[in-house]
């Protein structure tokens, strides 16, 4: 009777040590290098896998003009930066625009998220325009001072850019700030993760 109970520590470890693992993995998604965004060369910052409860949601990947590795670094850093994602299950476009609603407003104080509900509201529109993601699509952010931010799905871009520089620091926010979607997602991007 005392035998089982003995496990129970042993089998929480392994749990555990597996689970770690797998937050370390390489992502499934094979990134670029390096991107060109409005004639900047961008490097791949990091990449990394988003969960949802034990589900892998979709891969990500920032590229940046230079490598950060904190928030508070990547969010002061001038120039382009693209958040480029890949579904990796099927995911339905107005799920999707709620959560990055969600996120900014989770790391956004109030008056921000009021000053840039015309961004925001476009956001929503490019994911609730398509019924769902399907495994392996691609979509991505690009941020490109004093023109704002472009949404692309499939590789093609959403319409105009939208947005100033405050709004695309919420979305960053919505991985890099203090209630990140994710945080060893967070760390992955970053170049934090533990091998």
């Amino acid at each position: 009777m005392h035998r089982p109970n003995a496990a129970l520590p042993a089998l929480l470890l392994a749990l555990a040590l597996a689970a770690g693992s797998a937050a370390a993995a390489p992502t499934a998604t094979r990134f670029d290098p390096a991107v060109e965004v409005q004639g900047s060369k961008l490097q791949l910052n990091g990449a990394g896998t988003r969960y949802r409860a034990i589900f892998k949601v979709y891969d990500m990947a920032l590229y940046t003009t230079k490598k950060v590795a904190t928030s508070a670094e990547l969010l002061t850093l001038p120039g382009p930066k693209r958040l480029q994602f890949v579904a990796l299950r099927e995911l339905p476009g107005t799920d999707l625009g709620r959560l990055f609603l969600k996120g900014m407003g989770d790391n956004a104080t109030r008056e921000q998220v009021q000053r840039h509900t015309l961004a925001s509201t476009r956001l929503i529109e490019v994911f609730s325009g398509r019924s769902k993601m399907m495994p392996g699509e691609s979509f991505a952010m690009e941020f490109v001072p004093g023109k704002g931010t472009t949404f692309y799905i499939l590789g093609k871009p959403q319409g105009e850019p939208v947005g100033d520089d405050e709004f695309f620091s919420m979305v960053l926010r919505i991985w890099f700030g203090e209630s990140p979607a994710d945080p060893l997602l967070k760390d992955a991007l970053l170049g934090q993760s533990k091998e």
